[in-house]
């Protein structure tokens, strides 16, 4: 069913697979839990502890043997908002760590969906205008979307400005994604279109393989430079390019 859903949102595999199967039997004794996840009755006591404990299942009482029931999933997103406030009373504590340590210069990679989201961060960390050459519309991969609808308010609040120089092919099909990030911006003429971008902003410079229009691959790869003085050039070329580019309506 939904086993590795629920080991990503902090369930073992055990305890993912016995609240799948108390789910599609309603209530079981351990020995149909074993029978059905293929786990043993040892694993399965000690596993029933922890999901009671967790508030997943309860014991049904007045059985001549032990029989459980799963209880509501939406249990599921209550304790994964227990664990979003309790990480977010020590926030200021780790940001002070982290912050109190100095940004040297540096060169390394991410990787996919949630390096991309590491990168989208990384303009937030920075609080500078972000410059950006080759402009695909990535950022509207709908896998984004909810991380991005954050992101774009926590932007607006920091007041980071962005500078595009699209790809021609962004104008041709993807109108919203212009119409929606607003000035400035404009684009390249069609013969120097690429398959490849690089943003800039703060002390980094960031490349990308794997980045469709509007979409990015399973296996982008992101390149990120960080060093203040080749992020000064890259914002006079883009300034350049931006100054001879043609206007727009």
């Amino acid at each position: 069913m939904h086993l590795d859903t629920l080991v990503s949102i902090g369930l073992s595999t055990n305890e993912a697979k016995i609240y799948e199967t108390l789910l599609v039997l309603g209530e079981a004794t351990v020995n149909d839990i074993s029978t059905r996840s293929k786990i043993h009755r040892r694993n399965i006591y000690d596993t029933m502890v922890r999901l009671t404990e967790k508030g997943l299942v309860f014991q049904v009482i007045g059985r001549g043997e032990n029989v459980y029931k799963p209880v509501d999933p939406a249990k599921l997103g209550e304790l994964i908002d227990e664990k979003n406030r309790q990480l977010q009373k020590i926030m200021p504590d780790l940001l002070d760590e982290y912050n109190s340590k100095p940004q040297l210069e540096a060169v390394y990679f991410y990787k996919g969906i949630e390096g991309f989201k590491n990168y989208l961060r990384d303009i937030l960390n920075s609080g500078e205008d972000a410059y950006f050459i080759g402009a695909k519309g990535a950022w509207f991969d709908p896998r984004l979307k909810v991380f991005l609808d954050k992101f774009l308010v926590e932007a607006k609040k920091e007041g980071v400005l962005y500078r595009h120089l699209f790809d021609y092919e962004v104008k041709a099909q993807m109108s919203e994604v212009w119409k929606t990030v607003g000035k400035p911006y404009k684009f390249l003429p069609k013969k120097y279109s690429t398959p490849s971008m690089i943003d800039i902003f703060g002390d980094h410079v960031v490349s990308f393989t794997g980045a469709g229009l509007g979409k990015i691959s399973e296996d982008i790869s992101i390149f990120v430079i960080v060093n203040r003085s080749l992020a000064t050039s890259y914002k006079t070329w883009f300034q350049f390019m931006f100054d001879y580019c043609p206007d727009v309506g």
